[in-house]
């Protein structure tokens, strides 16, 4: 029988020295692996980082630069609608009755009051430049800023634009104040943390935080709309207050609420940086914006109209209704019919994207535009005007040159009588002191309008998505309608602080 060998075999020292660098290898590969993933985590964009433990340090270095503002405004009071304290009454029997009755109508009725609006705002210029919505200091007589020291200061306007609702005021004062800066928002995503701070029911500062919701929001509040919508709470107050990214620059400007109830329901929206600063740094150096303007009535593309046009791809771009005689579009040979696809270089995805990208470039500067004609790509080079703002048009005129404008006028064209707002109107109707437009004073039977409910008391705030305080510019808005062979006209109306968009039918006789 032989003997089992018990002895164990020994690796090869080749074999060793292959086992141990193998180690090696291993070893370095994952080092190497570890060392790219600290890489990429530390090159990770700002925005994709997770949220902060607190917002305390951000909210403490951020507070001194927003501010309270207030404006007042004079305000007659028509007969009937004295709204001071009650009349003292005598004593029953007394003979100073009718002195007492006969002393306070006197002095009451008429007699003028101060309504008081309240809203927010930042400092962007440590020598007291500050930033709101025009809609806080519309009409103002006065407007007062407070700072976050309660130190208040008397401001002046510095200018204003109510087609984004914003507006640059000047402080004077013998220091430095506190300021910050514009941030990107163009480079703000969705989900992305947001800090916004303000003056809520005139509670002063008050700091929420939530994420931006979406953007690139439409609410049908002007023509270059382009919110961003947060969760953050804001409430009345916080108009014109800013929305700060989580390294503390303003990203936006809080400017409307999505409520039914009044309060915060977690739908806000504020003007992103893009536009906001670029609008305020023109009311700083020329006390207005200047826009681009291109001479162009356009419309919306719908799938039927593409189809009908052989327009490649999905609907898209803006369709010239008809163009301004001796325009600048007129001038490149733009043509009515032709769909406006790219502008500058830059997409227009839908109708309303053209006018703010318009408005945004350059005056004088000359661009590309690349329009569908006859079923092809045509590529024209357009020189950029300078946008003038509208000038009322009157409701009637008298000899060439000679306009008449009257505070009431029939607007046959769609069956209404309407006025401007005056405070026997306010008075009659029971219109808000900050209600702009014109009121509706009477409805003809089976007319267009009445086919839409409108009655008496109705205010018209826009026509054809534009503001409107005369009777004379509906007059004009509905004309511009009919000539364009529109068989509609989309007035916002204002009934009871409720507003809906209705679309009238223009009587063509």
């Amino acid at each position: 029988m032989e003997k089992m060998n018990t002895k164990q075999p020994q690796p090869s020292r080749a074999l060793v020295g292959w086992t141990a660098g193998r180690a090696s290898a291993v070893s370095t590969f994952l080092m190497g692996i570890i060392l790219i993933v600290a890489l990429v985590v530390s090159a990770l964009p700002a925005s994709a980082k997770s949220a902060p433990d607190s917002f305390a340090d951000l909210a403490e270095r951020l507070l001194p630069t927003v501010v309270n503002i207030s404006s007042t405004q004079l305000v007659n009071q028509a007969p009937g609608q004295e709204r001071g304290p009650d009349i003292p009454q005598a004593p029953p029997g007394s003979p100073f009755g009718d002195m007492f009755k006969d002393f306070f109508n006197r002095n009451q009725q008429g007699a003028p009051r101060r309504a008081t609006s309240l809203g927010s705002g930042f400092i962007i210029d440590p020598t007291g430049l500050v930033v709101t919505n025009n809609h806080v200091i519309d009409g103002a007589d006065e407007i007062t800023v407070t700072l976050s020291d309660d130190t208040q200061l008397k401001a002046e306007l510095v200018g204003r634009d109510p087609k984004t609702d914003l507006a640059l005021l000047r402080v004077e004062t013998e220091r430095d104040l506190p300021f910050v800066p514009w941030g990107n928002s163009s480079v703000a995503r969705v989900g992305d943390w947001v800090v916004a701070i303000g003056n809520p029911f005139g509670l002063g500062g008050t700091v929420t935080a939530g994420i931006i919701s979406a953007r690139q929001r439409d609410i049908r509040q002007g023509p270059y709309d382009s919110f961003l919508q947060t969760d953050a709470s804001i409430n009345r107050g916080n108009s014109g207050g800013p929305m700060f990214n989580i390294n503390g620059e303003v990203i936006g400007v809080n400017t409307a609420i999505f409520s039914p109830t009044g309060g915060s329901v977690g739908v806000g929206f504020a003007i992103p940086s893009s536009i906001a600063s670029r609008v305020i740094d023109q009311l700083r150096d020329f006390g207005q914006t200047r826009r681009g303007w291109l001479g162009v009535r356009i419309q919306s593309v719908t799938d039927e109209i593409a189809e009908s046009i052989a327009l490649e791809g999905e609907a898209r771009g803006a369709l010239v209704s008809s163009v301004t005689a001796a325009g600048p579009a007129e001038k490149s040979g733009i043509e009515a019919g032709d769909v406006i696809l790219t502008f500058d270089g830059k997409p227009v995805a839908s109708m309303r994207e053209l006018p703010r990208i318009v408005a945004e470039t350059d005056i004088g500067k000359s661009v590309p535009v690349e329009v569908w004609r006859n079923e092809r790509l045509v590529t024209v080079g357009v020189q950029i005007g300078e946008l003038e703002e509208e000038v009322p048009i009157l409701a009637s005129a008298g000899p060439r040159g000679q306009a008449i404008e009257p505070e009431e006028a029939a607007i046959d064209d769609i069956g209404i009588t309407v006025t401007s707002i005056t405070d026997q109107m306010r008075a009659e109707f029971t219109l808000p002191d900050d209600l702009r437009g014109v009121v509706i004073t009477g409805v003809e039977p089976d007319s267009a309008a009445a086919e839409k409910s409108l009655r008496p008391g109705d205010v018209i705030v826009e026509v054809s998505q534009e503001e409107v305080s005369t009777p004379g510019q509906i007059a004009e808005k509905i004309r511009e309608a009919r000539d364009t062979d529109r068989s509609s006209v989309l007035l916002k109306i204002n009934r009871n602080g409720d507003r809906r968009f209705v679309a009238v039918r223009i009587n063509k006789s």
